[in-house]
């Protein structure tokens, strides 16, 4: 059992110092949005969130052809093929704004994020 003690030990002091074993509070920190690819524009074209807390943007794309949804800036990089979806999870910014834009697109396909 002695030598055991000092692995179980190491074991917690992990689990919670890397907040495994912290409920889930990091879900209550993390703030959700949806953004549609449409006929070559990104809806909402503007988009007011939370300052430092975590996105996750759920993106999908209804159009006829593929977009590219980035903000290099962030290092945010998205490709998606028609009617498809995924996300992205976006580190908590400091207040300001941020311009995200469909590469494929981006005479028209442009979305002003606002952290307040």
């Amino acid at each position: 059992m002695s030598r055991i003690l000092p692995h179980l030990l190491l074991v917690a002091m992990l689990w919670f110092g890397l907040g495994w074993g912290v409920g889930s509070s990091s879900a209550a920190e993390t703030a959700t949005f949806e953004v549609v690819a449409r006929d070559g524009r990104l809806l909402p074209e503007r988009l007011e969130v939370p300052a430092g807390v975590k996105l996750k943007l759920t993106l999908r794309n209804e159009g006829k052809t593929p977009v590219e949804f980035e903000n290099l800036d962030l290092r945010v990089e998205k490709v998606l093929a028609p009617n498809a979806a995924s996300f992205v999870v976006i580190h908590p910014l400091k207040p300001g704004s941020y311009r995200f834009v469909d590469e494929f697109h981006a005479e028209t396909g442009s979305m002003l994020l606002i952290a307040k």
